[in-house]
């Protein structure tokens, strides 16, 4: 639900969470009861607080900045064998 925003002339501004649609031009101010009018303001979209937002910003940022890997992870195994053909083994090896 949107949050409306009204001026009282008396007291000054204040918020009121209300129903799409369900909010008048007027209402009266809950200090004094004086009539306030209703305040254009922003908008508050945010993508922010999502995962799939955390997830593109962190991609955008590792795209400029990638993380730089100083060794394998612990417990990281080293290169296995792929085969276990014996005429493999024969093969010039880098």
């Amino acid at each position: 639900m949107p949050i409306y925003e009204y001026r009282c002339p008396d007291c000054g501004v204040f918020e009121k969470l209300l129903g799409m649609g369900a909010a008048a031009r007027e209402r009266t101010c809950p200090g004094c009861g004086a009539p306030a009018r209703r305040l254009m303001s922003a908008a508050g979209l945010s993508r922010a607080g999502t995962p799939a937002a955390r997830l593109i910003e962190r991609t955008e940022r590792t795209a400029a900045e990638p993380d730089v890997v100083a060794a394998p992870p612990p417990g990281a195994r080293g290169a296995t064998r792929t085969t276990g053909n014996p005429l493999h083994r024969r093969l010039p090896r880098p």
